[in-house]
């Protein structure tokens, strides 16, 4: 092949110069001109043509093949993420522009656009005991194969994402058995620990509720609930996914050898002066465990009923039934509505010195200081039902039960709020109505609803519009009349907004807002409960004691400007 390609002018060329002048595509003055081109610059002669533009990527590849008898591929029909991976070191096929293709026994393909490059054959064959074997392909697809899959390695790419100089203490010690002392060597990876620390100060600087870690087949990503909605975050490298994993279980207080089944565990840090709790769950999925973290905020349950969203009327009737000396009040909605939040607040206001409040949740979400909070422990036997017959000994004021779930937990419940003590709880269920036609399904006795059951409030959160931003909007009539405005609404004293977004907010939205539906079990709505009655039958008594349900209480708050049509609807559409 040597003699067949020597011509006397070309004489100083070799390799792929050779090749082109041979093949006409370059003239031999030009060829010189570029071999010294790439000797100065310190690059290889491929890139020197490639750059002047003087031979493109294919016609480069298929004068190779032709000319040396190899095989020529193209990698737009290869997938990148099938290829074999680690057995070249990144940095040799970033050097010499060649990525590994397959293996087959003892024989190693490896893909590159210069295949007279003896260097690396030599290098690849020392480095794996393997038999390199060329394949041609074009130059300009394999340097954009290399850049996707080698952007850095995985320490670089997520030094890149978290940054250097980050402070972040951890108050709870971390413990593992001495038997995963190799795992735990692993998990202190300070990318890693960096990553993840990052990761949680951005999710409460963005007042994030919760941060979702996603293992793919061939990607992992990072999600934040942002005001009610998932937001993309970042894509760490793939490589992370066990390290970090092992990283959360291990300041979780979780068993990082177990990873086929789901696990709960909290952590708690400390995030400038104050420290706030996480709640962990775990879940194994079929490309790894996907992780939850909630950002469990003790602010939130402080914010004071005025913070919550309740129009005055809903407030009053509120706040006259939470001081009742006895009874049951239940906050109904589905999950992530802010029940918990509803309850705490009531709590909060009934927390004096002369009160003994006792909570049965799972879990405690926030700690609340002045009131005895207990968890569910089902392995145990510290079920709902359990701690509600031992609050009754405790002599207890007022009873906070999580949710009730079963006939044993509501009779229990309805029994003490008969017996002298006010009980509040949640269920979930639609609305207001409903909820006791629920009770009445789970087999509670008609006339111990009558009898016990004070108030039910039923709400949803939606999101609020950034004041900074938001602008008039404009609706036909005929479609406010089909959301539920009546026609004296549209007598045109109030402006409709619309989302705008800016850089305070979250496209034109900032923080949420609740919707609440408050019924007092009025005379009437009692006499159609011992009557069995529907809960349709329940909710036109209530339409008549002045109910508001939750489409008319976001109809209220789009009038105040506080949120969209577009969100009420989408929160009421049931």
């Amino acid at each position: 092949m040597d003699t067949t390609l020597a011509d006397p002018p070309q004489s100083a060329l070799s390799g792929v110069a050779r090749v082109l002048v041979h093949a006409g595509k370059l003239q031999p003055k030009a060829a010189e001109d570029l071999v010294r081109l790439a000797r100065e610059k310190k690059t290889s002669f491929v890139n020197a043509v490639m750059a002047s533009g003087t031979v493109t990527s294919a016609d480069l590849a298929h004068t190779l093949a032709h000319a040396l008898a190899m095989p020529l591929m193209d990698l737009n029909a290869v997938d990148s993420h099938k290829l074999p991976q680690n057995i070249i070191d990144a940095k040799l096929a970033a050097q010499h522009q060649v990525v590994v293709l397959a293996r087959r026994g003892n024989r190693l393909f490896i893909g590159g656009a210069d295949p007279t490059d003896q260097e690396v054959v030599e290098r690849i064959k020392f480095a794996t005991q393997l038999t390199p074997e060329w394949i041609i392909v074009e130059h300009d697809k394999l340097v954009k194969l290399l850049g996707a899959s080698a952007s850095g390695s995985t320490a670089e790419q997520l030094e890149a994402i978290a940054g250097d100089d980050f402070e972040f203490d951890i108050s709870e010690e971390e413990t593992a058995p001495q038997e995963e002392a190799q795992e735990m060597g692993d998990v202190e990876d300070a990318p890693v620990v960096r990553f993840l620390q990052k990761m949680l100060v951005d999710a409460i600087n963005m007042r994030a509720s919760d941060l979702h870690f996603e293992p793919y087949e061939y990607h992992y990503r990072v999600r934040f609930r942002v005001d009610g909605e998932l937001r993309e975050i970042t894509q760490p490298p793939i490589a992370i996914k066990e390290k970090l994993a092992s990283r959360i279980k291990v300041i979780s207080r979780m068993d990082i050898a177990e990873r086929r089944v789901p696990q709960d565990g909290r952590m708690k840090l400390k995030f400038g002066s104050k420290a706030i709790d996480f709640r962990v769950s775990t879940l194994p999925t079929l490309f790894g465990e996907k992780i939850v973290i909630r950002i469990l905020d003790p602010s939130s349950a402080k914010l004071g009923i005025e913070a919550l969203g309740y129009e005055k009327i809903e407030k009053e009737r509120l706040l006259l039934a939470i001081h009742r000396p006895y009874g049951m009040i239940l906050v109904t909605g589905p999950t992530g509505s802010g029940k918990t939040v509803s309850l705490y607040t009531c709590l909060n206001i009934l927390n004096q010195p002369g009160t003994n409040i006792s909570t049965v949740e799972d879990p405690a979400e926030i700690n609340l200081p002045g009131i005895n909070q207990v968890n569910v422990n089902d392995k145990a036997g510290l079920t709902f039902a359990a701690a509600l017959k031992s609050f009754l000994r405790q002599d207890p004021d007022i009873i906070m039960v999580g949710e009730i779930r079963d006939l044993e937990t509501a009779d229990i419940a309805i029994k003490a709020a008969q017996t002298g003590h006010m009980v509040m709880s949640t269920l979930h269920t639609n609305d207001a109505p409903t909820t006791l036609t629920r009770l009445l399904n789970m087999g509670v006795a008609p006339f111990n609803i009558a009898s016990s059951v004070l108030l039910i409030t039923a709400q949803r959160l939606t999101r609020r519009l950034c004041e900074n931003c938001k602008a008039p909007a404009e609706y036909p009539r005929d479609a406010l009349l089909r959301a539920g405005f009546a026609e004296n609404d549209l007598d045109g004293s109030w402006k409709p907004y619309r989302a705008v977004g800016c850089s305070s907010c979250n496209n034109g939205y900032r923080g949420r807002v609740g919707l609440y539906q408050v019924m007092p079990i009025s005379e009437a709505i009692q006499r159609i409960i011992l009557t069995q009655g529907t809960a349709m039958d329940i909710a036109e008594q209530a339409q008549k004691d002045g109910v508001r349900d939750l489409r008319q209480s976001g109809l209220i708050k789009v009038k105040s400007g506080v949120t969209t049509l577009e969100e009420v609807l989408a929160a009421t559409n049931e």
